[in-house]
């Protein structure tokens, strides 16, 4: 929504609001706490009927249930010891690295790795130890398809389309305008997204509803057997009675002891909902009060459909139900009402909630299986809720104010997605005729080939399917650059090799040095921020420079002497 983001769109006519502390607080305690309330009653269905396996929060308490076994807590140690090596060492070498970033370009973020052509093509190496830690995290087809979506785009399509200036777009254009090679990147990009978005939301609908009719079926079999006691009882291997553990038992015993009264659930979400239309209005001129109601009738359906597709696939969507909410919201709010901005808005609600519903329920499905409190964990979400709502505006306004080329591509934070979806609701709201020549043709293209790679990759099944790149991995690069791909798939060959030398080391320990390595370098950009809001500058810039301004260099020295 930014003026900085708008300018780079070249849409500044169509609104801006740029962030403020105050309203950014406001915002999040008005619509972030709506998807907890709105989950909680379908909490029994979630965990205990439907028996939704949820892996990432099933993972979570198996690694908590770990550490409290005398073997588990005394990896558990190990793995402390390491994280806090390699935080150490993340952490100085980003201070190391900050002393020759005096300048734009400057320092070891900057090394052109592969010669000076391919680092303008964001061909490079740059050192950072937080995308190398996230690379060791993430699976390794992610990685590869990072590293293939910036090579399709940065390698090939854009130098090709970069001659087509003066045909396809206007040559005196800026490299950043919306109407030059810009919107390529970006268009496409967004393009794949919601191709891959849309195939994988329909993908986890159907599996929903088909989960759904699954289990409805089988507690109706389940009563009709109950109700005629003259039939043979079902045989103990039937999927519709099967056998539970002393476990399970005790579990759901513990589990439904302290319940959240479904009254309470449901007054909340209205109380909440009424407070939250009655605000966003003045925050959001554009919003009107009646698009937040109908935004508030539908989340808690859409809440249900992600929280039940993230147990199913551990997938969440809400990014694709917050894009559902850009292109509906803006269209109905239409160019001349301020629909890109009532657009964004609309997104940021919806995302709010049905993230938060997933993430909730995902945390109830660990606290099952670790026996703690299903009202315990509701309030913990609530307070670490509320504290999120005041931190992660208070961090964002730190690099924001710290940073005046934050969100700009060439840039130490380019943000990219800011720029995504800008240009998402100003397609929403306008329509494709703001497109350059052949951009459209090109994003139909990507949009279907999106597709047609994820439907390859469920044909072939998990044996073949797993070496098919991911579209929405191989769009990220398209707009960023191949760079961080580079970074991480760095990390992935760390850990390939560490895997081949010694696997148990490597499975027990990856993850810590990962996260060592993320952790450090993220902590030094806070105190690299306050340094560059007192004005702090680092003393030299390490820059690199091509033989042709070597030698123009070398030339004017050699004058002045």
């Amino acid at each position: 929504m930014s003026h900085r983001i708008a300018d780079q769109s070249g849409d500044v006519a169509r609104g801006v609001k740029d962030p403020s502390l105050g309203w950014m607080i406001a915002f999040l305690f008005v619509v972030s706490f709506l998807g907890l309330f709105s989950v909680v009653p379908l909490r029994k269905i979630m965990i205990i009927d439907f028996k939704l396996p949820y892996p990432s929060g099933t993972a979570t308490a198996h690694l908590i249930n770990s550490f409290h076994t005398p073997q588990g807590a005394k990896l558990a140690k190990k793995q402390v010891r390491v994280l806090g090596k390699f935080f150490s060492f993340s952490f100085f070498w980003g201070f190391f690295q900050w002393f020759f970033t005096a300048g734009e370009n400057c320092g070891f973020n900057s090394f052109p790795t592969f010669g000076l052509r391919a680092y303008q093509y964001k061909f490079y190496f740059d050192f950072s130890a937080t995308y190398v830690g996230v690379g060791m995290i993430c699976p390794y087809i992610i990685n590869i398809s990072l590293l293939l979506g910036g090579i399709l785009s940065w390698g090939l399509m854009w130098p090709l389309i970069e001659t087509r200036k003066g045909d396809w777009f206007p040559s005196n254009v800026d490299s950043s305008s919306m109407n030059g090679l810009q919107a390529y990147k970006v268009f496409i990009a967004v393009a794949t997204i919601l191709g891959d978005g849309l195939y994988n939301f329909c993908k986890v609908l159907i599996r929903t509803f088909s989960g759904l009719i699954s289990q409805i079926r089988g507690k109706a079999g389940s009563r009709s057997s109950l109700a005629h006691k003259e039939d043979p009882p079902a045989s103990p291997a039937s999927p519709l009675t099967p056998r539970i553990s002393y476990d399970d038992q005790r579990r759901t015993r513990f589990f439904l002891k302290d319940q959240i009264p479904s009254w309470f659930a449901v007054g909340g979400y209205v109380v909440i909902s009424a407070v939250s239309t009655a605000i966003l209005p003045h925050m959001f001129s554009q919003l009107r009060w009646y698009y937040i109601i109908v935004i508030y009738i539908f989340a808690p359906i859409l809440a249900f459909c992600n929280a039940y597709g993230a147990g199913l696939t551990d997938w969440s969507l809400a990014s694709t139900y917050g894009k559902l909410a850009i292109f509906t919201i803006g269209a109905w709010a239409g160019s001349d009402h301020g629909g890109l901005l009532a657009g964004l808005a609309a997104c940021g609600v919806m995302m709010n909630i049905v993230s938060t519903a997933s993430d909730l329920t995902q945390d109830f499905k660990t606290g099952y299986l670790t026996l703690s409190s299903p009202r315990a964990m509701f309030v913990s979400q609530v307070i670490g809720t509320a504290m999120g709502c005041l931190v992660s505006p208070c961090v964002f306004w730190l690099f924001y104010k710290a940073f005046d080329d934050l969100g700009l591509p060439n840039s130490e934070y380019p943000a990219p997605f800011a720029t995504v979806y800008r240009s998402m609701a100003k397609l929403g709201v306008e329509g494709v005729s703001s497109l350059p020549r052949d951009c459209l043709m090109l994003c139909y293209v990507f949009f279907g080939v999106a597709i047609l790679i994820n439907l390859i990759k469920d044909c072939l099944g998990n044996r073949w399917g797993r070496f098919v790149p991911l579209p929405m991995a191989m769009a990220i690069p398209f707009f960023l650059g191949p760079y961080f791909a580079i970074d991480m798939c760095v990390g992935s060959f760390i850990l390939f090799v560490w895997e081949r030398l010694d696997a148990p080391k490597a499975e027990a320990f990856a993850t810590a040095v990962a996260s060592g390595l993320i952790c450090g370098d993220g902590i030094w950009t806070l105190p690299s921020s306050v340094l560059a809001i007192a004005g702090v500058k680092p003393p030299i810039c390490m820059k690199f420079l091509s033989a042709a301004t070597n030698h123009r260099v070398d030339k004017f020295l050699q004058g002045s002497s």
